[in-house]
């Protein structure tokens, strides 16, 4: 079970954020530093809730939401074919 990755992006396993929080006895969001657990390609769209129970279940701190997770579009929409560099 200690195996079990928890964030995908950044292979981040159960074992090795409890491993962190125990070692360096630190708060929740050290220990997201400390294993770059949710902040891989997703921002932790996909792994925050789970990384978040495990971090309370470990050291006892709920998560902070102080900086809200958000998707941003564009400004200004572009095509794909402009990204791919051809021209119209």
């Amino acid at each position: 079970m200690d195996q079990t990755i928890i964030c995908r992006c950044e292979e981040v396993s159960l074992e090795d954020i409890q491993q962190t929080a125990s070692r360096y006895n630190c708060s929740a969001r050290e220990v997201k530093l400390r294993t770059r657990a949710g902040m891989g390609y997703c921002g932790g769209r996909t792994c925050r809730p789970a990384v978040d129970a495990v971090l309370e279940a470990v050291t006892g701190e709920r998560a902070g939401h102080d900086i809200p997770l958000k998707v941003q579009p564009p400004v200004r929409p572009v095509s794909l074919s402009v990204l791919g560099g051809e021209s119209r």
